[in-house]
């Protein structure tokens, strides 16, 4: 790896910010969260053979419930509405 500037990875985080800024909201909306539940929505590096390097992880937390973990198997950047539809539906079968 070459020589990564400080203004490289500021650019880079606020890209990653930006991107886990779109996913949150999109994921407010369909999971119907109120401003008692949070979600997160992190980028993190993954060794389990059924993931790439690099896979994203959704946090979301309703209140008075427990925390669910959803792991979407691409980097942030690379989330698809069709893999927050995938999040809904699994967010759905694990409240019952």
């Amino acid at each position: 790896m070459g020589f990564v500037s400080r203004a490289d990875l500021r650019l880079r985080q606020a890209v990653r910010a930006t991107e886990a800024a779109r996913v949150k909201a999109e994921l407010v909306a369909r999971l119907g969260l109120t401003p008692d539940d949070a979600v997160s929505v992190n980028e993190v590096a993954c060794d389990a053979a059924c993931c790439p390097d690099v896979a994203t992880v959704v946090l979301v937390m309703r209140a008075r419930e427990p925390t669910r973990s959803f792991r979407i198997a691409r980097p942030l950047a690379a989330v698809t509405p069709a893999d927050l539809a995938g999040v809904r539906e699994a967010e759905a079968r694990s409240r019952g």
